[in-house]
């Protein structure tokens, strides 16, 4: 796949029906450099998957029966607001994981709402029965060529914003959002993929050379806990040689609350992962290497309003 072509076409797709979210140059954290930050929690839903929702729906054909998806959250609320705007039915499962905000969001797109227990898996195995059964179109969340796609233009639009940075540190969770990074900037940027230690699934899977089922639990486990890496975005990983690093829980929740204290951003667990990974020390930039940092979601569990 000519993955440049697929997201320069998805960019022009999508942008009457996505925002094109801020850039904020920093310098603070306590990390003695400057950082810049991609806002993308402002996206509409609250996350980057909107851009994968769109792309997918103006550029499949829907069928009758409508769309199915299974989520963790984000992605479900995605996939119901570009369903709404375009005239769509969905479906959409979610685990009781993804907790009330993120599920309130998705009742208030308008979709047919099915939350199921446990985990992202098990969302998953109900959204592939109602495809069968229905013949629904299935949107998955991150390995599917549309969807990563629609996730690389947050990569071709920081660019075109005067992204300046030799590095790129983003959250990893199925791998859509840094797989559509992978794809656009290739070999030109380093790109660092951070994930939480309790939910390893890229970093598990490079060390084990294939995508491996691991177990997944934690503060982020709403939005970065797949369980299993993508193919495409493994794929991709080997291709560009990404480095993987791994962050404490705590770790996060301290990147969380730092956000909101020093930009008054509200940002979920998830959202602040890539950030962690410089607070923390898992990874450390070399004397002037220039960093950038994308803030990827703002649904937090809870709603901070009530």
């Amino acid at each position: 796949m000519n993955w440049k072509t697929e997201i320069t076409a998805a960019y022009q797709r999508v942008a009457p029906h996505v925002l094109r979210t801020p850039v904020l140059e920093i310098d603070g954290f306590g990390l003695g450099y400057p950082v810049s930050l991609k806002l993308e929690q402002v996206q509409h839903t609250g996350s980057f998957k909107a851009r994968g929702a769109f792309n997918t729906l103006l550029s499949l054909d829907v069928p009758a029966a409508g769309l199915v998806a299974a989520s963790g959250g984000n992605h479900g609320a995605a996939v119901a607001y570009a369903a709404q705007k375009l005239g769509h039915r969905a479906k959409i499962f979610v685990p009781e994981l993804a907790g009330p905000a993120k599920i309130g969001l998705i009742e208030r797109c308008g979709a047919d709402l099915e939350v199921v227990g446990g985990v992202y898996a098990n969302a998953l195995t109900a959204a592939q029965a109602y495809e069968a059964e229905t013949g629904a179109m299935q949107v998955h969340a991150y390995d599917a060529g549309p969807t990563v796609a629609g996730q690389g233009t947050v990569a071709l639009e920081w660019e075109e914003q005067g992204l300046d940075a030799d590095t790129v540190l983003i959250a990893v969770g199925g791998g859509g959002l840094i797989g559509g990074a992978m794809a656009w900037l290739g070999e030109r940027r380093k790109i660092v993929a951070v994930e939480p230690v309790l939910a390893p699934t890229l970093n598990a899977a490079l060390t084990a050379g294939e995508p491996t089922q691991v177990e997944v639990s934690g503060v982020a486990a709403n939005a970065l806990g797949a369980g299993k890496i993508g193919q495409i975005c493994f794929d991709l990983a080997q291709e560009t040689q990404v480095e993987s690093v791994l962050v404490p829980d705590d770790a996060i929740l301290k990147a969380q609350r730092a956000i909101w204290q020093e930009t008054r951003q509200l940002v979920e667990p998830a959202g602040a992962t890539a950030l962690s990974a410089l607070m923390c020390g898992a990874y450390k930039p070399a004397p002037g290497e220039k960093v950038a940092v994308l803030l990827c979601g703002s649904n937090l569990s809870e709603d901070p309003f009530g």
